[in-house]
Formats: C-alpha cells, sequence, structure tokens
C-alpha cells in the first residue's frame, strides 16, 4: 500500500492523502466512490479525503475476515504473538511518524501525541505476553467433574474508535483481539482516518495474513451496518455516552457481545496535606492536555479541610 508520507507538524501536506479502505490485504475505494474532507483542526486546511463506505463495503469487509478467521484462529497464541511482536517493533520504529500523523490530524502537541503511540504500543506488549496469560486451567472438582477454563477466539470482531486518540484507543481492542485468535473489522474515525492508515501499513509490514485486519472508513451508515452485520461476533465501541448507550442497546437486541465505552466525569481532591505546587500543575494539566478532549480531563476539583481558603488561593494562584 502507499505509504503516508512525513509531514511537518501543523503543516499541510504537499499533496493531499486519500484514505481508502483495506480489505484482505488490498486498498479499495468505496462503492459509492464519495469522499469526506480530513481537516487540520490547527489550521482549518484541508489535508486528504477519507472513504464513506456503505453496507456493501463492510459486507465485502466482514466476508474478508471471516473468510482468514479459520487459519488465523488455527494458529497457536504463540504464533500469533510471534506477528504482534513484529508489529510492536515496527512501531517503536516509526512513532516519530505516527506522533507527527497524529499531530497533523488531531491537533495534540508532539509530546501528546508521542504519549499517544507509547500508550497504545503498551498494550501490544500486554499482547505478546498472551501465551503466558491465557493458558487456561483444568479442576477436578469432585471425583467424577472436571471443569476446564478456556478462551477460544469469537470469529469477526469490529472496532469503531473515536476521534481523540488516533494511536492509543484503537489499541485497546486490536492487539488483544488478534492474538486470542479473531479477526477484526476497524472502523477508524473519519476525523482522523491517516493514523490508523499508517498502521495497517505497518501490519502488512509484520507479516499478518491478508483478510486477519480490515478498516472500513465512514460514518453513521458504516457503524450501524457492522453492528447489524449477522458475522460480526462482537462489537467494541469507544465514544460520547449517548452514542455509546444506542450501540450496547443495539448489540445486546442482537444478542452481540459488545462493550460501549462513553465520556467519563472526573473529580480531583486536594487533601490538606497535599503538595500545593504539584496538585496545581496536576490539575491544569489534567483539564487542558489534549484540548480537555479525554476521560482524565477533570472538571471539578474537591479541597478538604480548607477552612480559611488558603489552599484554594494557593491553587489558584499556582
Amino acid at each position: 500500500m502507499r505509504s503516508v508520507n512525513n509531514q511537518t507538524m501543523g503543516e499541510a501536506p504537499p499533496t493531499e492523502t486519500t484514505v481508502n479502505n483495506y480489505i484482505a490485504g488490498q486498498i479499495c475505494p468505496p462503492a459509492s466512490k464519495d469522499y469526506l474532507p480530513i481537516i487540520n483542526p490547527s489550521t482549518s486546511l484541508q489535508i486528504g479525503q477519507v472513504a464513506l463506505s456503505s453496507p456493501q463495503d463492510v459486507n465485502t469487509a466482514v466476508s474478508a475476515a471471516q473468510t482468514a478467521f479459520p487459519s488465523w484462529s488455527s494458529l497457536t497464541v504463540k504464533a500469533r504473538a510471534a506477528y504482534m511482536l513484529k508489529f510492536h517493533a515496527l512501531v517503536r520504529e516509526n512513532a516519530q511518524q505516527l506522533a507527527q500523523l497524529i499531530v497533523l490530524e488531531n491537533g495534540k502537541n508532539i509530546t501528546e501525541a508521542l504519549a499517544d503511540v507509547a500508550k497504545g504500543n503498551e498494550t501490544v506488549e500486554y499482547a505478546c505476553s498472551l501465551p503466558q496469560l491465557m493458558q487456561g486451567k483444568i479442576d477436578r472438582v469432585s471425583g467424577q467433574v472436571t471443569c476446564q477454563d478456556r478462551r477460544d477466539a469469537l470469529g469477526v470482531v469490529a472496532s469503531i474508535v473515536p476521534f481523540n486518540f488516533p494511536f492509543m484507543v484503537p489499541f485497546w481492542t486490536l492487539p488483544i483481539a488478534l492474538v486470542t485468535g479473531n479477526c477484526i473489522v476497524l472502523k477508524p474515525s473519519e476525523k482522523v482516518p491517516l493514523t490508523m492508515y499508517k498502521v495497517i501499513e505497518l501490519f502488512e509490514k509484520a507479516g499478518f495474513p491478508k483478510g486477519v485486519i480490515n478498516m472500513v472508513n465512514g460514518t453513521k451508515d458504516c457503524v450501524q451496518a457492522l453492528i447489524d452485520h449477522p458475522n460480526v461476533k462482537a462489537v467494541t465501541f469507544v465514544g460520547s455516552s449517548p452514542v455509546a448507550k444506542i450501540v450496547s442497546d443495539r448489540c445486546h437486541s442482537l444478542n452481540k457481545r459488545c462493550t460501549a465505552l462513553g465520556g467519563a466525569k472526573n473529580h480531583l481532591i486536594a487533601l490538606p496535606d497535599c503538595d500545593v505546587e504539584g496538585t496545581a500543575q496536576d490539575v491544569v494539566v489534567s483539564y487542558a492536555g489534549c484540548a480537555g478532549q479525554r476521560c482524565m480531563a477533570a472538571s471539578v476539583l474537591l479541597i478538604v479541610g480548607d477552612k480559611e481558603g488558603a489552599a484554594q488561593k494557593a491553587l489558584l494562584d499556582k
């Protein structure tokens, strides 16, 4: 596939990138031939365009994943983890370029973007240890009864992710689902598809078989088609709470496994013996980091035992 070029942070690329779908190891334009502009939030300039997928595209991607599933799931966990270990090394080698893409399409600063990549790659490391973590067990609970605990792959898993962490959040699902033997259809946010387009290139370089990981781009129609597809056995979603509720309810009505994560409301507590300077810095970083677009963005500070208001004044001064 065509590589996403390195760009200077915050600037439009010299040529706009077209992000198509990736299905069964091939770059595929959407059946509709329709695209949505990709905008750099720092400059309001268009930096590319992303495919708007239809249910037809989703069906093609799910079919590719379903075709790849028998051979992929028949590998040992150790063999699948070996692919992920190669991918982990590629992420480390390409961390700077991935971070630059995050800056370009998401608007984070480069420090935040590098942390986005690093945190996502930590989950890759966890997935590489699954040969030891998911061995299962056999318990002889009585003379004539034996219980076996094991983890079996489900089949095709759909991962629907938001814009605020273009690398980290997709990797809450992808590495674990893949190493446990499932095949993936990923739907990145249409606002930040460039990062995952580069990630797909790295999965290719790591040698993952065709159809094991697929990517479809789009908006509501694409998401609904993924959730409703009868051969999608599980759905993971991260986004706003109202949409997470819709996704969860829809999956449960179809008797489909679902993890749907919504927004978070975090409170900070400052105790009487807190380090004022350190606390003040942490409070600001919490609500202002990543422009507040993260689950750890605290909106309430509760100060305990501050009858005279001294701690409040000191924190506000800092």
